[in-house]
């Protein structure tokens, strides 16, 4: 006996695809049952947000750090996929550009391209003159491409822009912040999704940058906006505050995470601190490098990008001996290469190191590409003498760095490991450590040490090129192993990745990571970190641990950190990364108020580097590290916390119960939707597939290949050689397409209650009886697009089967079985249950669509208010100065002075007398760009409805 009718199947099918209001958890229904994230209740209740106000032009999503906005904005955007809304735009920071192009086809199965002048300049010559326009795939772009194609963008119709780390753009209200603007006017008009923990650190007028990124009529302008709220918190009157928190209050989301730990266990963090002393012959390459690097006369690096070059090598140094030995012969060779004039080779030698270190030059660029320009010094017989020197200077150094044979930090990572793998077998976690280093060199150093100290077979090197011919091995076997399953993307580096984190968990011990390992992986089964390098800037740091210590980690993260003794100016950076950062200890990790604090964390980085390049004795060193300490205490302790939590937080309490409430709204949505998936799935698939109900998982016939509904395949995660089964995977899409085109006559269904597993006890009164049932769609186009299943049934006595009866019944095992004909009373009896469904819908529908117009009107009317009111304030402002002016020039008994300051009285009464002329015709300007505002709004909300029979049918329940 069929269990499914091809009847169900199309309610179904019409079901998982139909368009939900925003105020329900259905709105983001397609996109819960298709991410392979186990999701959080904080992040349904974000994503729901960004839907929620229909008329709103976007919305900014504050989570503290840690809480996945990445999921939140994922979840936004799987569900706009699904409704085939795919002109969506993701900026982001340069080096998170590869982070979301992985997470997006990793989590929600949608495909992407980034965007950057080398594939946009192919794409331009293969004839693709509108690069942004690309088919069926989400286009990622660097905030600094954004400013440089801001033309482009435009002539894009976009869906939804999403910007990452909006915090960068905060200040876009300054002059000066001309990437900021350029970005702002390149987006304005689009919806848009704003990310950052950080919205308002520093001053209230952030907020307004951010805000007018997303509505420009949510204040009037800057002036009237800093009137009114300019002071902060304290220096605001208590109806000013009130208002600034109702305006911003529909476009700004933010959860705590002590809000949510009921939902997302956080463990501890441990710090381990590993001293070593380094050898004298170390110490002594230190020292002469070091001193060689703050010499502001050196060839060998470039001056154009001096800054930036002498960091990348202090990091080499601080590395290992193994890696500055190859920097110092490219620095030989670069001044080889000016000697013979071969300025071609130059520029290779400083970017290879600048790879070596990943990621670096990316971060402190504010460009996408640069390129270095060659320094032109007039090249004379004292510019060669000098030439020469530094040559011999750097080839002594090299040659002392190739004398030293082991690092005295490379044998203590063999203590650290050792106390690191005792911790975890006390904590009952996995042996497993993260080792983060800066430098490529000197991964193949440890690895090699490693190897000869214990550990063969058990360490794995991840970076940003993943090329070697281990990795390659890894990559070809982990390709085989899921060759009949949906983990291969089909694209090599992703995959790479993937199959080196897998090498990783179910085989090695110990992976040595670069900074490519710090973004956009999750490594939750392990739980040892080990930063043999230490970055100066805490926010890759807490992106290092946050690989580690992140939902899903089960044990407490042990971090281990090195500390050269004889380092002052390294144990003042641990200190200030250790005590002012608070990075290493605790449940949380830094908090926003702490790395908010910072612009970014590469200003601090710059800060570290000027101390190093300027410091010469201990005790300069000591007091630039007090004065750097002041001011960070400065900036942690008092900048805007107060007006941060007071403007944008909800008491604990309050959101609680909300995200309990959207606990149990999702468990029962994503249980609901699967079950129609299933079904669906079930008779359509009858002839070409074998289904397990068990498991959840069917095979296809021809092809032997095995598929599983996402929610079993999550259960079950060692599972090899399984599809994932997901509403937007090409069989279902074919499927329902099938279910929903298919013309259905008008038939008897049977609906067997005896035999459906579990107890339906609102059916349970109708067993052994009969009727008739119609199901329509209804459409209704206004503020949004709304779909509505709408049930007519009656039994055969007459009496009226409510809509959640119709909902259940179909969820029973049911048959069809004859032809029958529907008499007109019938269906005029139907058709009269529909017209007061349908009346029902529509008047809530309207009360909604008023409820939006009220808000925006209301923001209308203040946007407006607060301009004209600024131009009054201007009148009262020059009326008070001329007041003023009168006033003195009473009292000076100077003739000449008396008569300059009545110039400028006159001066000052023909500005205002112009001002009131003319303050009348600006207010009317303003009414008359408020009432074409309200007109789009008015069209936006203009109702149209449409009505589609999908069946009329006989029931009967046994």
């Amino acid at each position: 006996m069929t269990t499914t009718t091809a009847y169900q199947s199309q309610y179904y099918a019409y079901e998982l695809t139909k368009k939900n209001a925003s105020d329900s958890i259905g709105r983001i229904s397609q996109s819960l049952i298709s991410a392979t994230v186990d999701l959080n209740p904080h992040q349904v209740e974000a994503a729901l947000f960004a839907f929620r106000s229909p008329l709103e032009k976007g919305a900014l999503l504050a989570d503290e750090v840690g809480l996945g906005k990445t999921i939140e904005a994922g979840l936004v955007l799987s569900q706009l996929w699904a409704e085939r809304k795919r002109n969506i735009l993701i900026i982001v920071p340069p080096p998170l550009r590869k982070q979301w192009n992985r997470e997006l086809i990793e989590k929600f199965y949608i495909p992407s391209i980034i965007l950057e002048s080398k594939n946009y300049n192919q794409l331009v010559r293969e004839g693709n003159i509108y690069p942004f326009s690309q088919k069926d795939q989400v286009i990622i772009i660097s905030h600094p491409f954004a400013r440089n194609k801001a033309q482009d963008i435009q002539k894009v119709p976009w869906d939804l822009i999403v910007i990452d780390e909006a915090h960068r753009l905060r200040n876009v209200y300054k002059k000066s912040n001309k990437i900021g603007r350029v970005i702002r006017d390149a987006t304005a008009g689009f919806p848009k999704l704003l990310l950052t923990a950080t919205p308002l650190q520093n001053s209230i007028m952030e907020l307004y940058g951010l805000m007018s990124f997303i509505d420009p009529y949510l204040f009037g302008d800057e002036s009237s906006f800093k009137k009114q709220f300019g002071n902060g918190t304290k220096g605001m009157s208590q109806h000013n505050f009130i208002d600034l928190k109702e305006r911003i209050k529909p476009v700004c989301h933010r959860t705590l995470r002590r809000q949510v730990t009921e939902y997302v266990p956080y463990t501890k963090r441990i710090p381990v601190l590993q001293e070593f002393s380094a050898s004298e012959q170390e110490w002594e390459l230190y020292e002469k490098v070091s001193k060689y690097l703050q010499r502001e006369d050196i060839i060998a690096l470039p001056k154009s990008q001096r800054t930036l070059m002498t960091l990348v090598v202090r990091k080499i140094l601080a590395s290992s001996s193994f890696a500055i030995s190859n920097t110092l012969l490219s620095l030989i060779n670069r001044l080889d290469n000016i000697l013979i004039k071969e300025t071609g080779k130059n520029t290779q030698d400083i970017f290879m190191d600048i790879d070596e270190l990943e990621d670096t030059f990316d971060e402190w660029g504010e460009e996408d590409e640069k390129e270095f320009i060659e320094d032109s010094s007039y090249i004379d017989e004292e510019y060669i003498r000098k030439i020469k020197n530094e040559r011999y200077e750097l080839y002594e150094y090299y040659k002392l760095a190739q004398s030293i044979k082991e690092n005295e930090k490379g044998n203590a990572l063999l203590t650290a490991l050792s106390t690191g793998f005792r911790t975890m077998r006390e904590l009952q976690a996995n042996e497993k450590a993260v080792v983060f280093t800066e430098s490529r060199r000197t991964q193949t150093y440890l690895k090699e040490m490693l190897e000869l100290n214990g550990y063969k077979g058990k360490v794995v090197i991840f970076n940003g090129s993943n090329n070697s011919s281990d990795i390659k091995s890894i990559y070809e076997e982990w390709l085989d192993r899921h060759k009949h399953d949906d983990q291969i993307t089909g694209s090599r580096q992703v995959d790479t990745r993937a199959a080196i984190v897998e090498y990783f968990k179910n085989e090695g011990s110990i992976m040595i990571a670069t900074e490519s390992a710090a973004e956009g992986i999750n490594l939750q089964f392990c739980s040892l970190v080990v930063n043999y390098d230490l970055p100066w800037n805490p926010q890759r740091i807490e992106q290092r641990i946050g690989r580690c210590h992140r939902y899903g980690q089960k044990h407490d993260v042990v971090v281990i950190n090195f500390l050269n003794r004889k380092n002052a100016a390294d144990k003042r950076v641990f200190e200030l990364l250790s005590n002012k950062f608070s990075l290493f200890n605790g449940i949380f990790g830094s908090s926003d108020e702490v790395l908010g604090s910072l612009e970014s964390g590469v200003d601090f980085e710059k800060r570290i580097q000027i101390i190093y390049q300027t410091c010469r004795s201990a005790e300069e060193i000591q007091e630039a590290f007090n004065l750097l300490q002041e001011e960070l205490d400065e900036k942690i302790q008092e900048k805007m916390m107060e007006t941060r939590k007071n403007l944008l937080e909800n008491f604990d309490d309050e959101v609680r119960e909300k995200l309990r409430d959207q606990y149990e709204q999702t468990t029962i949505q994503m249980s609901k939707m699967e079950r129609f998936l299933w079904g669906m799935s079930l008779f359509e698939g009858r002839s070409q597939a074998s289904f397990d109900g068990e498991t959840l998982s069917f095979i296809i016939n021809d092809t032997n290949e095995k598929y599983q509904l996402i929610s079993q395949a999550k259960k079950l995660e060692e599972q090899q050689s399984v599809h994932y089964y997901r509403l937007g995977h090409p069989i279902a899409e074919k499927w329902i397409v099938q279910a929903k085109e298919r013309h259905l006559l008008q038939k008897e269904i049977v609906f067997n209650y005896s035999s459906y597993e579990g107890k339906v006890s609102i059916l349970s009164e109708l067993k052994g009886k009969s009727g008739w049932l119609s199901l329509d769609l209804l459409k209704v186009s206004s503020a949004e697009v709304e779909e509505h299943m709408i049930f007519s049934a009656v039994d055969s006595e007459g009496n009226q089967i409510d809509h959640e009866r119709c909902e259940k019944l179909f969820e029973l095992p049911a048959e069809e079985q004859t032809e029958i004909i529907i008499s007109d009373s019938i269906k005029n009896t139907l058709q009269d249950i529909h017209n007061h469904q349908k009346e029902a819908i529509l008047n809530d529908i309207q009360d909604k669509a008023n409820l939006f117009l009220d808000r925006e009107l209301e923001k209308l009317d203040k946007w407006s208010k607060d301009l004209k009111d600024k131009l009054e304030i201007e009148l009262k402002e020059i009326d008070f100065e001329i007041s003023q002016l009168q006033k003195d020039a009473r009292m000076t008994r100077l003739v000449r002075e008396k008569l300059e300051l009545n110039k400028v009285i006159r001066e000052k009464e023909r500005k205002r007398n112009e001002m009131r002329r003319s303050l009348y015709d600006e207010q009317d300007e303003i009414d008359r760009q408020k009432e074409r505002l309200f007109v789009d709004i008015e069209k936006r909300l203009e109702q149209k409805i449409s009505k589609k029979q999908l069946f009329i049918i006989k029931w009967r329940i046994k």
